[in-house]
């Protein structure tokens, strides 16, 4: 006796329910184009320009330089790299070109940090990419980016 009882009632709850998380689904507002820029606090402005400046030149241990001893680049379709000479390496050949990057998100606190972003290259418009940078430092030292993780936005090659 108990079963049928039971199967009423979650069918009854599906039912009743139903109506409720569509209407729930459809009021979601359509996903967005361009997300909006958010100010950073000079340090971590700071960073992404360096950036952005060391990308420009090509400059690979400029690049490695703005890193962690211990950081991480994690690229599309890359093994992870690990280290500040491996970085150096891994950067060797890249960049070269304009490179802008915009911060969408961040969070900050005493020695941890974290940006979300997007960046475009050369002459492109709109957002080429996505990236996040998660940033340590020491004491009041200047900010390190311990890892970097970008991709791409273009869909992935058919096979």
């Amino acid at each position: 006796m108990r079963r049928p009882f039971h199967a009423v009632l979650l069918l009854a709850t599906v039912l009743l329910a139903g109506p409720a998380l569509a209407q729930h689904a459809s009021s979601a507002p359509p996903p967005t184009g361009r997300l909006p820029d958010v100010a950073l606090p000079a340090a971590l402005d700071r960073v992404l320009r360096d950036y952005e400046r060391a990308w420009s030149a090509g400059d690979g241990k400029a690049l490695a330089a703005l890193f962690a001893e211990d950081g991480f680049i994690l690229q599309s379709h890359q093994p992870p790299v690990r280290g500040r000479d491996a970085i150096a390496a891994a950067y060797a050949g890249q960049g070269g070109s304009p490179l802008r990057l915009r911060a969408l998100a961040y969070a900050v606190d005493r020695s941890t940090a974290y940006i979300i972003g997007a960046y475009t290259f050369g002459g492109n418009v709109g957002d080429t990419g996505k990236f996040t940078l998660t940033l340590t430092r020491a004491g009041d030292g200047p900010w390190l980016i311990f890892s970097d993780m970008d991709n791409g936005n273009a869909p992935p090659r058919a096979r």
